[in-house]
């Protein structure tokens, strides 16, 4: 499972010029579910992104998680993070099958707003995002199945 986790001040996800997920200060998070997956694997990816320590304290350091800086998360499949672009320029798309990459999408989600707020983009929807990325900060982050 594969995930882009860009520190916004804002972002908002629009499907038909609607806005279907919105946040203020927090995380949006792109969503690859590739082959293999498992709910353990987005339980890992979860624990990764709750504990990473990417927003600033009092002293302007990177020292607090995303539950310590009362952020949210807006979370939007992104099944193009599991193309293959390692041979010519074409990417090939090998990611999970979609019933399974919505089943973990919906529970990675669900699973997070355990923890805090969420919000959600449309499973494979055409949508637009918009974020106002804070710093930049960005960071690609994987697990692996075991």
């Amino acid at each position: 499972m594969k995930a882009i986790v860009q520190r916004v001040k804002q972002a908002r996800v629009e499907v038909e010029d609607k806005i279907v997920g919105q946040i203020d200060k927090g995380y949006l998070v792109l969503l690859g579910v590739e082959k293999g997956d498992t709910q353990q694997t987005a339980d890992k990816l979860l624990a990764k992104i709750l504990k990473l320590r990417i927003n600033e304290d009092q002293d302007g350091k990177m020292n607090l998680n995303i539950l310590d800086a009362q952020g949210s998360l807006l979370v939007v499949s992104q099944f193009t993070l599991c193309a293959d672009s390692s041979r010519g320029n074409r990417p090939s798309f090998n990611g999970a099958p979609p019933a399974l990459a919505k089943e973990l999408y919906l529970y990675f989600s669900q699973q997070a707003s355990q923890h805090l707020p969420v919000e959600n983009g449309i499973f494979a929807a055409e949508m637009q995002v918009f974020l106002q990325n804070d710093g930049p900060v960005t960071f690609s982050l994987e697990v692996a199945p075991e």
